[in-house]
């Protein structure tokens, strides 16, 4: 392995304790559980997997184990390589855990390579010029051409440097075959509309400009 990390890999980087001042709490969008965390020359990006919804109140962090491949961060895990090494524009993975306790039941977490100098859409949605919004729309044609459907497409999932477009937090994503592409991807995109809906200080008319850009940047039209 030639990873900048491979040879000063510590379990204990999936604890943020481990990591001390060094580690920071995620703030924007996701249900929490996410730090940034630097060391080794590396700034990453810990994410734990919780749960929201009703669910919660009953556990909000365990999840039925039927094999290490279909563990959440694994699963994750190896998207994210897939998707990375085809060129396309997700956070490098870094490594997975997953806890076993029981027999039934797992907890997990992930560690992704933290994308420099970005801000999220929906950070910046109010701000955005037409042809970022379409540079958007464009970047997740790519993703949906590929056939990856991003079932949290979220405004808060897409992160935005001086120069590129990335998605991120691919949980429960998957590569699907061309042949079934009949509703996901639609499904995606009503997704980030809402998420967009849901901002506070950005007015309806620059929302429905921007949201417009990014329809014609991904082929839809208007």
């Amino acid at each position: 392995m030639n990873e900048p990390w491979s040879a000063v890999f510590e379990p204990g980087w999936f604890e943020p304790e481990w990591w001390g001042e060094a580690a920071e709490p995620v703030a924007a969008g996701g249900r929490g559980g996410a730090w940034f965390v630097s060391g080794a020359s590396l700034a990453m990006v810990l994410r734990y997997y919780n749960r929201g919804g009703l669910v919660a109140r009953v556990s909000s962090n365990a999840y039925l184990y039927t094999g290490l491949a279909r563990t959440r961060s694994v699963a994750e895990f190896n998207l994210l390589k897939a998707l990375y090494d085809q060129g396309l524009p997700v956070p490098r993975p870094v490594a997975s855990a997953v806890w076993r306790y029981g027999f039934l039941h797992y907890r997990a977490a992930i560690l992704v390579e933290r994308l420099a100098d970005t801000r999220s859409l929906g950070e910046q949605a109010s701000a955005l010029s037409d042809a970022w919004w379409y540079r958007v729309g464009a970047s997740i044609r790519q993703f949906h051409d590929y056939g990856v459907d991003h079932p949290d497409l979220n405004c808060f999932n897409i992160l935005l440097s001086q120069e590129k477009v990335y998605l991120i937090d691919f949980d429960k994503g998957v590569i699907r075959s061309p042949s079934v592409r009949s509703k996901w991807p639609d499904r995606n995109l009503k997704r980030l509309h809402r998420s967009l809906m849901k901002l506070e200080g950005v007015s309806p008319s620059r929302l429905s400009e921007g949201w417009n850009a990014l329809l014609a940047g991904y082929g839809k039209g208007t």
